[in-house]
């Protein structure tokens, strides 16, 4: 038990029997008034108990600062586009510092990791928005665009009853890429990671249909991609 909790115990019993009344039946005024200044003058001393929130409360944001936030896991790049490697990724809920904006949709925001480029469809802006400066300028890229992909093999596989085709395509893994994109009749429907060399997918094909498929290879420095080859049933 702490000394000050025993000495807070020790004195309820004093003024007690302080409070008890006198011989002739009248309590003594005094001794009463005396004991309950010592516990008063005891408690003055005594060092407050630390709040159990002290230190965890946060400086709030600037009224008007203009903020960012997003609604799923979003990729913050070096520049604008998705050819510029990721810095970090900013989680759902977090708000960033906003301090620029690239025309016609990117931001430029300050995160633990430094300042990196959002697209603007993915940024929830709050406060004054209309202070944050323009910029003019994307950032420079060094090093080379990857080599051409250099497709090794492909094949569908066709099932007359369900009108499915099982596509597989396979080419050489590059040294310098950030990632792949598969091309399908001139629409991006996969982004891949870097040193991946299959794309496999499952599509509804008719009879007599065929399908085109290329594969792109990109960086920092740009894209190249691989020759275009047709895919029937």
């Amino acid at each position: 038990m702490k000394p000050y909790i025993v000495f807070l115990i020790a004195a309820s019993l004093l003024i007690s029997s302080c409070n008890m009344p006198a011989a002739n039946g009248t309590p003594d005024l005094g001794v009463s008034t005396s004991a309950a200044q010592t516990i008063e003058a005891a408690l003055a001393n005594q060092t407050p108990l630390a709040s159990p929130t002290a230190g965890e409360l946060k400086t709030p944001a600037a009224e008007g600062q203009p903020l960012a936030s997003f609604e799923d896991v979003t990729n913050c790049r070096t520049g604008p586009g998705v050819n510029y490697p990721a810095v970090t990724q900013i989680q759902p809920g977090v708000s960033v510092e906003v301090v620029g904006f690239f025309p016609p949709n990117f931001w430029i925001v300050k995160t633990d990791k430094g300042e990196c480029w959002v697209a603007g469809q993915f940024v929830t802006p709050a406060g004054d928005i209309s202070a944050v400066p323009t910029v003019s300028a994307v950032p420079t890229i060094d090093g080379n665009a990857p080599e051409n992909v250099s497709l090794q093999k492909w094949d569908i596989s066709c099932n007359y009853e369900t009108n499915e085709a099982n596509i597989t395509i396979v080419w050489a893994d590059k040294e310098e890429e950030s990632g792949y994109r598969v091309v399908r009749n001139d629409i991006v429907v996969a982004e891949l990671s870097a040193d991946t060399t299959e794309f496999k997918e499952t599509i509804t094909l008719l009879a007599g249909q065929t399908v085109g498929y290329y594969i792109i290879a990109y960086n920092a420095a740009g894209s190249t991609g691989s020759k275009v080859i047709s895919l029937g049933c």
